[in-house]
């Protein structure tokens, strides 16, 4: 990748989204969540740790008052694809009476875990409850789910960066990028 050094881009096949096409996507939602939201008492709630570089840019790009709040759950484990037990590790500290929750997302793919975590929030009465997701994998969705707020669509593809991990690592690459199969192959003895 030319004017890119450091060892975890030599483990990237593609760049699917520059740092300049990830700053459009986010000042884009963000001024489509501000224009939805006026009037609205907004709670963003970042599902950990996937999403903490996007909600971090979001919530600068949304221009109307807002809180955030933070809950981590676990789906993956050290693996490519989720096993589909879920396992809350924080909960949220805010309680959810008659906010309009907007549940941030790194990626949503099999939709399994955000099911889970819709259906746990949604037990804490909120006034609405919607998604926003910086990238969107319809092709493995498993259960009916769609984001009201989605960066972009991607390909079947293990993608990592601005947030996204393959075994804590490439979180801090400034961009979403493929990683190479044999990354994981080698690790796994499987592919996507």
């Amino acid at each position: 990748m030319a004017g890119i050094t450091g060892d975890m881009y030599r483990d990237i096949e593609r760049t699917l989204l520059s740092e300049a096409e990830l700053r459009e996507t986010v000042a884009q939602l963000g001024r489509q969540i501000s224009a939805d939201y006026a009037e609205k008492n907004l709670l963003l709630v970042s599902v950990l740790k996937g999403s903490v570089v996007f909600m971090a840019d979001l919530m600068r790009a949304v221009t109307i008052p807002c809180r955030i709040d933070f809950m981590a759950v676990s789906s993956y484990g050290a693996g490519t694809k989720s096993s589909g037990a879920v396992k809350i590790l924080k909960d949220l500290d805010m309680p959810l009476a008659g906010v309009d929750l907007l549940l941030v997302e790194d990626i949503l793919d099999s939709g399994k875990t955000l099911r889970y975590i819709l259906e746990l929030l949604s037990a804490g009465k909120p006034g609405s409850v919607k998604i926003c997701t910086l990238l969107d994998k319809p092709v493995r969705r498993q259960v009916p789910l769609q984001a009201d707020y989605v960066g972009a669509v991607v390909p079947d593809e293990f993608v990592v960066g601005y947030g996204l991990d393959y075994n804590e690592r490439y979180r801090n690459l400034p961009i979403i990028g493929i990683l190479k199969s044999e990354i994981y192959k080698t690790r796994e003895g499987l592919s996507l």
